[in-house]
């Protein structure tokens, strides 16, 4: 994998532990993008890109970066783009290695895009349900939730790809046709919400307030689907202990033995080399847009 012709980035402290002590160093973390590059890129491609910046690692203190840095380097990519706001800010836009490094050289960890690609903010090209788990929540309890989303978008002529969060969590995306208004997709995963936590009230909240939730509840949060709210993107780099990645799954992995802690940058390739791209594979289906809309 090269940068592009012409292409350069100045990268520093390659050996600097992101994860504590022993744990994987800002140049694993690029070997390990630079392996997902392929795969990763595509889902990036066009697409702004939120950071979430820990320039001393993971156990220290972290900020939010939403504009690009006055000083990005040629070789990466900065539009000027509206954010929900609209108000005009200079954006890094994915889709190049260069890019992807750079933000990993500014401590950026995690890979945050936009739904919609920077010539089309209006149309989102997928929806995404994105379950949190209670503090009291076994991780079996988000793989039953995710089951459940799969079942209400079944009840209504839908598919959607699954994912860890590679964190505790778990996204189940919906990939939508060209055109979708952003109001629709914002509509239909709040629908999708709200109907299964209609099914399971015990188990799942679409409780916006943490208070106002059960520990051992899941939330189904619907609310990542608005211009500038992201999730991380599949195959993206968590800052959490191990390294762990946000793994693309099968339905049929989802099982209660499913341990999330077991896809990390050091596991990952083995993974995608057995079963390939399973993201790519997933997400190039769009659904069919009368069904997406319910008219």
């Amino acid at each position: 994998m090269t940068l592009g012709r012409g292409a350069t980035l100045t990268v520093s402290n390659l050996g600097k532990s992101l994860f504590g002590k022993g744990g994987a160093t800002k140049g694993d973390v690029m070997r390990y993008y630079t392996w997902a590059a392929p795969y990763a890129l595509p889902l990036m491609k066009d697409r702004a890109l939120s950071l979430k910046r820990f320039p001393n690692g993971i156990s220290a203190p972290f900020f939010y970066q939403q504009k690009a840095p006055p000083e990005a380097p040629s070789a990466v990519r900065v539009e000027r783009l509206l954010n929900e706001q609209g108000e005009a800010q200079e954006r890094l836009v994915g889709g190049s290695l260069a890019t992807l490094l750079y933000c990993v050289q500014l401590g950026a960890i995690e890979v945050n895009p936009w739904n919609a690609r920077v010539k089309s903010l209006e149309y989102p090209d997928f929806t995404v349900i994105d379950l949190h788990p209670g503090p009291r929540a076994p991780y079996a309890r988000v793989v039953e939730t995710a089951l459940w989303v799969r079942d209400v978008l079944k009840a209504h002529g839908l598919h959607g790809a699954v994912k860890t969060s590679g964190s505790s969590g778990m996204h189940v995306f919906i990939p939508l046709p060209p055109k979708t208004p952003e109001d629709v997709a914002v509509r239909l995963a709040v629908r999708i919400a709200v109907e299964v936590t209609l099914a399971h009230p015990k188990e799942t909240t679409v409780e916006r307030s943490l208070k106002a939730r059960k520990p051992g509840q899941i939330y189904v949060d619907a609310g990542q689907n608005s211009r500038g709210k992201t999730v991380a993107a599949a195959y993206s780099v968590r800052a959490k202990r191990g390294a762990t990645v946000s793994t693309p799954l099968r339905w049929e992995e989802l099982t209660p033995a499913l341990n999330p802690s077991a896809y990390t940058i050091e596991t990952l390739p083995q993974r995608v080399e057995r079963l390939g791209d399973l993201w790519g594979e997933a997400m190039r289906r769009p659904n069919p847009r009368r069904t997406v809309t319910g008219t």
